[in-house]
C-alpha cells in the first residue's frame, strides 16, 4: 500500500509546485484514496470468546462492499486450504464452534465490484480448552466422592483430577448418561477435574469436597458453643449444622477451626470472635453476623479481635464467609502482637459501619503477610473511616507487613474524599494492589509517604475519581498507566448482585471471580 500513498503524495506535489512544511497535527488513519485496488482493513483484532469462538473486529474501509474472512487451522503461513471461509458486510465477525486448544490463523480482505480486492491482513489466536463439563452442583459433592456431568452422548476417554494425579477411565455407560462418579477422594480438598478425549481437553471443573463429619465435632444451633470451645484441644474442628447459632463473644484459646457442616447450607454464627494466646484459627463457609450477637437490637463491635499482647499468632484464615452487621470494623489488632498471616478470601462483606474504628484496623500489631483476595465488599466504612489501616509500630516488632489485595470488588467503601483505602504507615511495608474493581466512592489511596504501593496493575475505577486524580496534599495516585475507568454494568447494586455486563472487564477477569 505504501507505493500508492507515495504516488498520491507526488501527484499532489506536482500540482502545487512546492512542498510546505507545517507544525505537526493529529493525522487520521488513511481510509480513502483514489487507488486501483481497495485498502486493506486496519486495526484487525481477534479475541477468544466462550473458549472456542473467535471474535474479529476491524476498521471499515471506504468503497469496500464486504469483507472476506478465511480461517486456517494450525497453519500460520496460510500455506494450505482454509477450513472455513465467511463474508461480512460489517467491520466485525465471530467465528463460532472452533476446536479447543488449537491455533487458528485468520485473514481478512476488502472486496467490492469493479475494483481489485485489497491485500490480506491477518491475526493468529489459540482457542482455549473446550468446556462441556457442567458446573458441579452441591448435591453431587460428598466428603470422598464427586459426580461430574456433561451433555449425554458427548465422547470422552478419561477424567484427570488434581491434586493426587487421579485418572478415571470413562465408560460407554458414562458417555451415554453424561455423568461419572469418582470415588476415593480426600475430604476438604479443592480439586480440578479435566474431561479429556485423547490429548484434547473437553471441559474443566473445580470443586471442593465436604468436611468429613466423622473427624469433626458437630454443633447444633441450640448447643452452647462457648462452653464447647472452652474444652477444645489443638486441632479440633467444630462443624456447625444449619441454622442460627447465637453465641455472643467467643474466646478462642486453642488452634481450632469453625466450619459449616454443609457449605451449601451456611449456618449463621451470631458472634464476636476474640483471638487469645497466639492461636492459629480458621473460619470457613459461615455467615458471621454481628446483629444482636452481644446486645439486643445492636451490632457487635468488630467481627474479629486480637486480645493477647506479647505473643506470636499463627495463621488466621477466613474463607468463603459472609460477614455483616458489625459496628466498629471487620478486624481489630490493638495489642503488641505479630501474626504469621491474615488471609481473607472468597468472602462477601457488607454493612460494616465502622463507627469509632477502621475497617481492617491494626493499631499496635500487624501480620507478616496479609492476603485479601477474591472478596466482594460493599457499604462499609462510610462514617468517614479509612479502609486498611496499619499504624507504624515497627520499633516494637521487627517484621514488616506484605499486603496482597487482588481480584476484589469494592463498592461504596470509605466514601469520603478525605479517607484512605491504604492508610499503611508501618516502615518497610510492601503492597500489591491488582485486578480490583473500585466503584462509587470518593476515597483515595493514601497521603502517607511510608505507604509503599509497590505494584499497581489492572485495576478498574468507576465513579471513583480520586484513586487516579486526588488533589489531597501528598496524595499517592495510581500512576501505573495500567488501569481502566469502565462502567462494570453491575446487575443489581441494591441487592448486592455485582454480576458484570462489561465484556472488557469480563474478558480481563477484573474484580471478584464470582461475578464474571
Amino acid at each position: 500500500m505504501k507505493k500508492y500513498i507515495i504516488a498520491a503524495f507526488a501527484f499532489v506535489t506536482m500540482l502545487s509546485g512546492s512542498i510546505t512544511f507545517t507544525s505537526c497535527e493529529d493525522i487520521d488513519d488513511v481510509k480513502e484514496l483514489n487507488l486501483d485496488r481497495l485498502l486493506s482493513p486496519t486495526n484487525l483484532v481477534a479475541r477468544v470468546r466462550n473458549k472456542v469462538d473467535i471474535e474479529l473486529t476491524w476498521d471499515a474501509m471506504d468503497k469496500a462492499q464486504s469483507y472476506v474472512i478465511e480461517v486456517f487451522k494450525e497453519d500460520p503461513d496460510f500455506a494450505g486450504t482454509p477450513v472455513a471461509t465467511f463474508e461480512s458486510e460489517k467491520g466485525s465477525y465471530t467465528v463460532y464452534g472452533l476446536e479447543g486448544e488449537t491455533s487458528y490463523s485468520i485473514r481478512v480482505k476488502s472486496v467490492a465490484e469493479g475494483i481489485a480486492d485489497s491485500k490480506w491482513v491477518s491475526a493468529t489466536r489459540s482457542t482455549d480448552a473446550e468446556q462441556i463439563l457442567y458446573a458441579v452442583v452441591d448435591e453431587d459433592i460428598e466428603a470422598t466422592q464427586v459426580t461430574l456431568r456433561w451433555p449425554a452422548g458427548q465422547v470422552a476417554t478419561k477424567i484427570e483430577l488434581t491434586p493426587g494425579e487421579i485418572s478415571y477411565t470413562v465408560t460407554a455407560g458414562d458417555i451415554a448418561s453424561g455423568s461419572a462418579t469418582i470415588t476415593g477422594l480426600a475430604d476438604e480438598t479443592k480439586y480440578t477435574a479435566m474431561l479429556k478425549n485423547g490429548n484434547k481437553t473437553r471441559g474443566t471443573a473445580t470443586f471442593e469436597t465436604l468436611l468429613n463429619l466423622e473427624g469433626a465435632i458437630p454443633v447444633k444451633p441450640d448447643d452452647n458453643l462457648s462452653a464447647m470451645l472452652a474444652e477444645a484441644k489443638d486441632g479440633d474442628v467444630f462443624a456447625l449444622l444449619a441454622g442460627t447459632h447465637i453465641a455472643g463473644k467467643l474466646s478462642i484459646q486453642k488452634n481450632i477451626s469453625i466450619k459449616a457442616a454443609k457449605p451449601a447450607d451456611k449456618p449463621v454464627l451470631s458472634a464476636l470472635i476474640s483471638l487469645e494466646a497466639g492461636v492459629s484459627f480458621e473460619l470457613k463457609d459461615l455467615i458471621l453476623d454481628g446483629y444482636e450477637a452481644i446486645d439486643v437490637a445492636k451490632n457487635a463491635d468488630q467481627a474479629i479481635q486480637f486480645n493477647t499482647a506479647g505473643v506470636s499468632y499463627g495463621n488466621i484464615a477466613i474463607n468463603g464467609c459472609t460477614i455483616r452487621n458489625y459496628e466498629k470494623g471487620l478486624l481489630y489488632l490493638n495489642v503488641t502482637a505479630l501474626a504469621e498471616s491474615i488471609t481473607i478470601s472468597n468472602c462477601t462483606i457488607y454493612d460494616i459501619v465502622c463507627t469509632g474504628g477502621d475497617f481492617f484496623d491494626c493499631r499496635e500489631g500487624t501480620a507478616k503477610v496479609v492476603n485479601f483476595t477474591n472478596n466482594t465488599v460493599y457499604n462499609c466504612a462510610n462514617t468517614a473511616r479509612d479502609f486498611f489501616r496499619i499504624d507504624d509500630k515497627s520499633a516494637n516488632l521487627s517484621a514488616a507487613p506484605v499486603l496482597l489485595v487482588d481480584h476484589n470488588t469494592f463498592n461504596n467503601v470509605s466514601n469520603n474524599s478525605g479517607k484512605r483505602l491504604l492508610y499503611v504507615r508501618w516502615k518497610g511495608n510492601d503492597i500489591t494492589f491488582t485486578n480490583n474493581i473500585l466503584a462509587n466512592t470518593n476515597a483515595y489511596y493514601t497521603n502517607q509517604s511510608s505507604t509503599n504501593m509497590a505494584t499497581m496493575s489492572k485495576n478498574n475505577y468507576f465513579n471513583a475519581p480520586n484513586f487516579t486524580g486526588s488533589t489531597v496534599n501528598n496524595a499517592q495516585n495510581d500512576v501505573s498507566g495500567k488501569y481502566t475507568t469502565l462502567d462494570p454494568g453491575f446487575k443489581d447494586l441494591e441487592n448486592g448482585d455485582f454480576t458484570l455486563s462489561n465484556e472488557d472487564l469480563i474478558y480481563e477477569k477484573i474484580g471478584a471471580p464470582k461475578w464474571y
